[in-house]
């Protein structure tokens, strides 16, 4: 497996491309085109919390004795980023949108479709793409894209679907995911501290993609699973119609050993589906990217699929579990690596719960 350093997450943007990339601007979609992204980026907070800080925060606030080194054993997680007290879901996304911009060689005014696609948000009304689009100056059609950490991948999907369609011509989608926000210190019982375990993966994160009409390759495989009837499996009860107010509803609590196995008895047919589908094996993939909760999650996905270590790109020891972000992270550190014609394979893994496959060829 692909084990990113932290140093990695933090490497300069490229020089924006050039004369080739702005060509594209007002490019309809013709006949025998696809849709394809056509520049990724990610944005970090720069603050780093171990595992063992977290643990330690825990312990002071709860007065519970825990294990030594509980966290990073029980998950494989050594370290997250969190956002600072002035960052938000919304500062981190603009922060990748503008790198993404930058390497499409693009004006914030060339984008007509803006989807902020997250399960993080900064407020709950207006919708946070445009605290995003106010930010970078954009005129889009601005809308929030919300289906756990499955929420990157559909906006994808659906901004390919519009340009498809002919209602856009060129999509921005980001994220923004401050999950660390939702994470309980300061659990009174063991079976808080049970409840609350899910969320001691949480980091923070950002990532954008562009996307465009492309004249080979691009998206060309996107299949969902989804059952709902998991819907209380886990998640953040508060800010909805159920329960509005109390800060006991704004934690993540759920049972992560509970998600897995479901994850586990619904997830591999629709492995099977897209070979039958599409014909393409593991080794026809450079990448698979695959949404991390925490190392043995991966290493079990592993087990059950079969995919090759070498297509893995292993990023959760490093940053933890980033909600939606996560395959745009992985997405931002190998694109610069793919040449045309090889194809990356995006899982996605949602709450509520979904799973979510897309086939992406670089053109």
């Amino acid at each position: 497996m692909t084990e990113p350093t932290s140093a990695e997450f933090d490497r300069p943007a490229p020089a924006p491309a050039g004369d080739s990339a702005r060509e594209l601007r007002g490019h309809p979609l013709r006949q025998g085109s696809s849709v394809g992204i056509t520049a990724a980026a990610a944005h970090l907070p720069q603050q780093v919390l171990t595992s063992e800080e977290l643990q330690q925060q825990v312990t002071e606030a709860s007065g519970l004795p825990l294990p030594s080194r509980l966290f990073e054993r029980a998950t494989g997680i050594r370290a997250r980023r969190v956002a600072a007290d002035m960052e938000y879901a919304s500062t981190l996304a603009a922060a990748a949108a503008r790198v993404a911009l930058d390497r499409a060689g693009l004006d914030p005014l060339d984008v007509d479709l803006l989807l902020f696609a997250s399960a993080s948000r900064d407020v709950i009304e207006p919708a946070t793409a445009h605290i995003v689009q106010a930010e970078l100056g954009t005129r889009a059609h601005a809308a929030d894209v919300t289906n756990a950490c499955n929420s990157f991948l559909n906006g994808v999907d659906i901004a390919r679907s519009m340009i498809m369609a002919g209602r856009a011509r060129r999509a921005l989608v980001v994220t923004g995911e401050t999950p660390s926000r939702a994470v309980r210190r300061d659990p009174a019982t063991y079976g808080e501290f049970r409840e609350a375990m899910a969320g001691y993966t949480f980091g923070d994160a950002g990532a954008a993609v562009v996307l465009e009409p492309v004249d080979g390759g691009g998206i060309v495989d996107v299949d969902t699973e989804t059952r709902s009837e998991h819907w209380a499996v886990g998640g953040i009860p508060g800010g909805g119609s159920r329960h509005p107010r109390g800060d006991e509803h704004t934690y993540f609590r759920g049972d992560g050993t509970e998600l897995r196995e479901t994850f586990e008895k619904i997830g591999v047919d629709i492995f099977d589906r897209l070979v039958r589908r599409t014909g393409l094996e593991w080794a026809d993939y450079r990448y698979v990217l695959v949404h991390q909760v925490t190392l043995p999650y991966l290493q079990r996905f592993q087990v059950l699929t079969g995919v090759p270590e070498d297509r893995l790109v292993v990023t959760v020891p490093v940053i933890g579990n980033v909600a939606s972000a996560t395959l745009g992270v992985q997405l931002d550190q190998v694109y610069d690596r793919l040449q045309p014609g090889d194809r990356v394979l995006l899982v996605g893994l949602g709450g509520g719960v979904s799973i979510m496959t897309m086939v992406w060829e670089r053109s």
